[in-house]
């Protein structure tokens, strides 16, 4: 017999179209029923759920192509989050108690598909590490850059949810060397100091492919780049012959507020392309379906052997998140930005 739900919940909805980023006044806290689960579902209610800048992109009405809906007025956010069964109809292979992850975060209470929700195990160490953007970074390092012995890695974005991952993960793959880039000098540093970066170059402080030039004379091998815009013109720049770019970000324009999340434009040298003999691709996980389950197998390892971190910020509460989508529109976390919702 199924066990039920608190009757109402909260979720966080869009309640107008910004016109260019949007802010918490964009978003309201609305309360909601929560129905009993029918077959093939359970409720979960959630305890983390992931801050992400794809929802720029969603917002913006710009998910052409994206493997998501856009989301309209009226609209729930959503996306990946950690939570426990605590509902479930007869029969369900999940029971309430079952730890899971699923793609309906930004509520504190979440009506599922049991296909659509995966149990947590003990792969992990830690439950909010199944939040991780990790698989992206690890997924391009391994099938597009294929990163090889003595390479010399640069890393866009590097302070970010993917970058504070792809720049260790480059490193225990072989790179010799890893460069990664931020904007913020305080940033930079925790790159150099808590994360192995051997140098990071700081867009505004000096152009970039002066930064380049002196954190890597002889070009670089791999580029891991979550920007786009002048970072991947000055990438091309600084190619080594062979070099090997997987992109899997374009920051450069989602974070925009001149922009719609949408496109990211870029100048770039195709005459080099061509004479240095660089490939390009675009990492999208839906290409790779087995990449998930094997990072999340040695990011394990890696976590549990110390080799790698997690860097991460938690923010609690369900009042915060709007401001924590805010904040990481501009800049202000480092690592990967979870909303933390109490346990009862």
């Amino acid at each position: 017999m199924a066990t039920f739900p608190p009757f109402t919940t909260r979720e966080i909805l869009l309640a107008e179209n910004p016109g260019g980023l949007p802010g918490p006044e964009h978003f309201t806290i609305a309360r909601k029923p929560v129905p009993v689960p029918g077959p093939g579902q359970v409720v979960v209610r959630n305890r983390y759920f992931l801050v992400f800048p794809g929802l720029r992109t969603l917002i913006g009405g710009q998910a052409d192509g994206v493997p998501l809906p856009p989301i309209h007025v009226g609209d729930s956010l959503f996306g990946p989050a950690v939570g426990e069964v605590v509902a479930a109809a007869p029969g369900s292979p999940l029971r309430p108690g079952d730890a899971v992850t699923h793609q309906l975060g930004w509520r504190e209470h979440a009506v599922v598909a049991v296909a659509d929700c995966t149990p947590l195990g003990d792969v992990l160490p830690d439950p909010v590490a199944h939040l991780s953007s990790g698989s992206a970074a690890y997924g391009a390092l391994t099938r597009l850059a294929e990163v090889r012995s003595g390479d010399t890695v640069f890393v866009t974005g590097a302070a970010g949810a993917v970058g504070t991952l792809a720049g260790p993960v480059a490193r225990l793959l072989g790179a010799a060397r890893v460069i990664g880039s931020s904007r913020s000098p305080d940033k930079a540093g925790r790159l150099r100091a808590e994360l192995g970066y051997d140098a990071v170059v700081v867009p505004g402080s000096r152009t970039i492919d002066e930064q380049l030039a002196a954190a890597a004379p002889d070009g670089i091998d791999v580029l891991l780049d979550t920007v786009g815009g002048e970072q991947l013109a000055a990438a091309v720049r600084a190619a080594r012959r062979g070099a090997r770019f997987a992109l899997v970000g374009a920051l450069a324009g989602q974070l925009s507020p001149h922009r719609d999340g949408g496109s990211a434009p870029a100048e770039i040298d195709t005459f080099r392309f061509v004479n240095q003999g660089v490939s390009l691709y675009g990492y999208s996980g839906q290409d790779h379906p087995e990449v998930a389950a094997e990072w999340t197998r040695r990011f394990g390892d890696w976590l549990r052997s110390g080799e790698i971190t997690f860097p991460q910020v938690r923010i609690p509460g369900m009042d915060q998140a709007p401001r924590a989508l805010q904040e990481l529109f501009e800049g202000r976390h480092f690592g990967t930005v979870v909303v933390e919702l109490p346990p009862a």
